[in-house]
């Protein structure tokens, strides 16, 4: 099998699981409890937070665990909304966010609050100086993502930071879920106040995710009843999910270098060999692009016909995000890129981990060849 749909979800390393199973067998008590067996689970609750903390060089207060992107994703936006609606109601974010972005700010309009979509260029990346024409006075927060999920995308995340600092009542969140241990971001000396970051886009679990909140930063809670997590996030702890998913953040940064440099490696192999085949479109960016996904069309079919031809062939690819493609619509990402509605139909994403091999792409590019002329065969059969 070759798996290239990692943007969607990664394979659970093994010494994840280990870690998961290890956990629940030993440690399953409530952290909340008063005796020492649940004094023991806290403790490791506490060793986990310090290990985020120490990787993303942040203040342990400042780690708050969620059940993962979309959680984290909404706490940050709603959170920011209610908790200071006085200041105003106005919210920037980008028009090819993640699905649980657009939909926050979708259901933040019923609330009363203004939002504005910032436009990409053919590469899919705003312009920091259309980002300073929208601020307005009742400006409240900036919402962009690092990394686009479904063509690689890089965000000038650095610019808008900098260009923040000089708005002190506005905060900034960044969507890091596709970025993570594939391009590099500073959290503290950036200027971000909040980044979501999900365990199983780097071979954790599903299930367990992270909401970085600068110190200061308060937000209204979604999750209420307890006093878990300082009270922004009610519930019981995932202990488990929590300290996998630490043990997959450390096995990230570890390989992250060798693996980055694979990856690249791979990612142009792909790009010269799909850029030599008649009738394929290339999406993704040649600079300011994340180095594990690749978005591309093949003329005259849709996307999910390639995707299930290649699946017989025991090969793995996907169409839009994962929390998109059942929807049958073209992809809102091409479209704000200037893309015809026909390549936003077609289009098909590789997105690669550190385990792939050279190997599985020359397979891949054999093997979509074949499919391509399979279908152009089929095609003038029928004319």
């Amino acid at each position: 099998m070759i798996y290239f749909d990692n943007s969607a979800t990664t394979k659970p390393d093994p010494e994840v699981l280990e870690t998961f199973l290890k956990v629940n067998h030993y440690y399953y008590a409530n952290p909340s409890s008063i005796h020492s067996f649940g004094g023991k689970v806290e403790k490791l609750l506490q060793q986990a937070r310090a290990q985020f903390a120490s990787i993303l060089m942040v203040k342990e207060n400042e780690v708050y665990f969620t059940s993962g992107g979309t959680e984290s994703n909404n706490t940050a936006l709603k959170g920011t909304a209610f908790q200071y609606h006085n200041r105003g109601k106005h919210i920037i974010t980008t028009s090819i966010e993640h699905p649980s972005i657009i939909e926050s700010c979708e259901q933040l309009k019923n609330f009363g609050f203004d939002i504005t979509y910032l436009t990409v260029d053919g590469n899919g990346v705003i312009d920091p100086n259309e980002l300073k024409k929208a601020i307005r006075e009742e400006t409240i927060l900036v919402s962009v993502m690092h990394v686009n999920n479904e063509v690689g995308s890089i965000q000038p995340i650095d610019q808008i930071g900098q260009l923040l600092k000089n708005y002190p009542k506005i905060l900034f969140h960044v969507d890091h879920v596709q970025g993570y241990g594939k391009v590099e971001l500073d959290l503290t000396n950036i200027g971000i106040d909040l980044c979501t970051i999900s365990a199983h886009k780097l071979h954790g679990l599903k299930g367990s995710g992270l909401l970085y909140i600068r110190d200061g930063v308060q937000l209204s809670p979604l999750i209420t009843g307890g006093e878990q997590e300082r009270k922004v996030r009610s519930g019981t702890e995932n202990t488990s999910g929590i300290v996998a998913f630490a043990k997959a953040i450390r096995l990230e940064k570890e390989r992250s270098s060798e693996g980055v440099s694979i990856i690249k490696e791979i990612h142009e192999y792909l790009r010269t060999e799909l850029s030599s085949i008649e009738g394929i479109s290339i999406h993704t960016p040649e600079t300011l692009a994340a180095p594990h996904i690749l978005n591309f069309s093949v003329k005259h079919y849709k996307g999910e016909v390639i995707v299930h031809a290649l699946e017989e062939m025991d090969i793995y690819v996907s169409t839009t995000s994962a929390c998109s493609s059942k929807k049958n619509i073209p992809s809102r990402t091409l479209l704000a890129m200037g893309r015809t509605e026909e390549m936003a139909n077609s289009s098909i994403r590789v997105s690669l981990a550190f385990e792939n091999t050279m190997e599985e792409a020359i397979i891949f590019i054999q093997s979509l060849k074949k499919v391509i002329s399979n279908l152009d065969k089929v095609m003038r059969r029928s004319v």
